[in-house]
């Protein structure tokens, strides 16, 4: 059966395991299990998203070469779909709030993806309105990752079994991480449960503030790019009913990242935020327990954020 792609970009596209590893900050701490998705060809595991749910669409007969995609993303899912696109030879539109760093601009348009800015008040909501106003006046297809049930399958058919074969035993107690889309969470979830395992979520929750007289005064915090609140329609309490929520300072998690990086890994702001909360998750579970957690993307894409900006 002849392969549904370009020839000249047959296996450029694939998408590899990603290395599942233990890491501990402090010697105190319990070990927590890392899948390096920072190690996806465009850096981040929106890659896997990206080319599932194109892959997908192309067999089902909704694009084929020469189509345009358009995504509404702040941006790691725009720059892996815009390096999908490239090698699929699809034309390609990110809708991003104004005010995103310069680096993910650059990443899309070198892969020849076109980016529409929206008003930074109107955030996500305003950018995913514009992409449905793009998709109904152009005809484009619209990947609709905030609520496209194909992102929860890529993650539960794909990257959960992939860590269940690179987890010793096979074996997995607790999942952290925060809810962009919602997909990663709940796909690896199911594929955790799937597999018979009896899997406690904790969902990351970034949040602003600090400790004052003893009176915690916190508000959702959209310091970690990536995260973000009320815009998934793929979680909730009905899809992830046992899920913990965990409040994560975003100084906290900031400072994590630092450290993890500072210990060789690459990573962005979200991967402090999912170890800050699998190490608390990992603390409530009792001895030795196996919490999985994701480091999602890499660090050049916020070189020019408060991540690398020089301390006093």
């Amino acid at each position: 059966m002849p392969h549904p792609f370009p020839e000249t970009n047959r296996f450029v596209h694939q998408v590899y395991p990603t290395p599942l590893v233990p890491v501990r900050l402090d010697d105190a701490d319990p070990r927590i299990w890392c899948k390096l998705e920072f190690l996806n060809p465009s850096g981040s595991t929106k890659d896997r998203i990206a080319r599932y749910m194109l892959e997908k669409a192309w067999r089902r007969g909704i694009i084929r070469s020469g189509s345009e995609v358009v995504e509404a993303s702040s941006g790691s899912t725009s720059i892996a779909l815009a390096l999908v696109c490239a090698q699929m030879s699809l034309r390609f539109t990110a809708v991003m709030p104004e005010g995103v760093s310069d680096e993910r601009l650059l990443m899309i348009q070198a892969f020849g993806g076109r980016v529409v800015l929206t008003p930074r008040g109107d955030g996500m909501r305003g950018a995913i309105e514009r992409s449905r106003e793009i998709a109904e006046q152009t005809g484009a297809f619209a990947t609709s990752q905030f609520e496209n049930p194909d992102n929860c399958e890529t993650h539960r058919t794909w990257t959960g079994p992939e860590i269940l074969s690179q987890i010793p035993g096979g074996r997995v107690d607790g999942l952290a991480s925060g809810v962009g889309t919602g997909g990663t969470i709940v796909g690896l979830h199911e594929a955790f449960a799937d597999a018979g395992g009896d899997v406690v979520p904790f969902v990351a929750r970034p949040v602003a503030g600090r400790v004052i007289r003893e009176v915690e005064c916190c508000s959702f915090s959209a310091r970690i790019p990536g995260v973000v609140e009320g815009m998934s329609r793929l979680y909730s309490k009905e899809t992830l009913p046992n899920a913990v929520e965990i409040e994560v300072d975003d100084d906290e998690a900031l400072e994590a990242t630092r450290r993890l990086m500072a210990r060789g890994f690459p990573v962005g702001p979200s991967s402090g935020l999912n170890f800050v909360a699998a190490l608390e998750g990992a603390r409530s579970l009792g001895d030795d327990p196996r919490v999985v957690t994701v480091f999602p993307d890499r660090m050049e894409r916020y070189f020019s954020t408060e991540l690398f900006r020089r301390r006093e």
